[in-house]
């Protein structure tokens, strides 16, 4: 019954949000909704998350976060686990025109990123800049850019590590393991194991002079060392 009736608060919430409405602040009701309804829906999907190293989130200021990709459903993983820490994910342009997602993306300042428009891509990146400036939500992204389908981690976009240096916020680097089964588990009736590792935290000061390409190298490195040489592009 209270799934359905997130359901229905979601549902409603959709249909008064225009597909192109820019919201300037976050919607605490929607991040009440989501605080709910994603673990529901996991459960629901036969998942036991299991979180390593979460007692190394920053618990005071903005940060950005990091990790690798490996499905659709990565971001609800990161909601459920860290319901109180007000994300804001970067994603594809195409999930905006997603009926009732894009839309609630919008209202808890999910931006939309162009990746075959350079100067799109850019002003995406310094819209984030903007909200850990302004203290309004943290910012979290997947610097392969994408799903690359072969579960393994690969390069990463260095530029998206412009939000850290410019807003002078820390990195959190994660790694999840698991969510690439999650609908083929379902379809067999079985239940899936994802592990959430929270692997470091790069402090403000250590990014300070330091290039993004170098950057992106530290990150990978790290998050390379948490999933195995197995799991890691060649």
């Amino acid at each position: 019954l209270g799934l359905l009736m997130c359901f229905g608060v979601v549902w409603v919430l959709a249909r008064r949000t225009s597909a192109t409405e820019e919201f300037e602040s976050d919607d605490p009701l929607i991040r009440t909704v989501i605080r709910l309804y994603a673990p529901a829906v996991f459960r629901l999907l036969g998942c036991k998350i299991e979180v390593v190293g979460g007692e190394k989130l920053p618990r005071e200021g903005r940060f950005q976060l990091v990790s690798n990709h490996l499905a659709d459903l990565d971001p609800g993983i990161f909601f459920t686990a860290f319901p109180d820490d007000h994300l804001s994910f970067i994603a594809k342009k195409e999930v905006a025109a997603m009926p009732i997602i894009g839309k609630l993306m919008r209202r808890i300042l999910c931006q939309f990123v162009n990746r075959e428009n350079d100067r799109e891509a850019l002003k995406t990146i310094l819209k984030c800049i903007s909200i850990l400036k302004e203290d309004k939500a943290n910012v979290a992204v997947f610097p392969e850019g994408k799903i690359t389908g072969d579960d393994k981690l690969h390069q990463f976009r260095p530029g998206v590590f412009k939000m850290a240096t410019k807003a002078g916020v820390p990195i959190v680097v994660c790694t999840l393991f698991g969510t690439q089964d999650i609908t083929k588990n379902v379809k067999r009736l079985r239940r899936t194991h994802i592990r959430l590792h929270l692997v470091d935290v790069i402090p403000a000061e250590e990014l300070k002079g330091v290039t993004t390409v170098d950057i992106a190298h530290r990150v990978h490195a790290l998050m390379a060392q948490s999933l195995g040489p197995e799991n890691v592009a060649e």
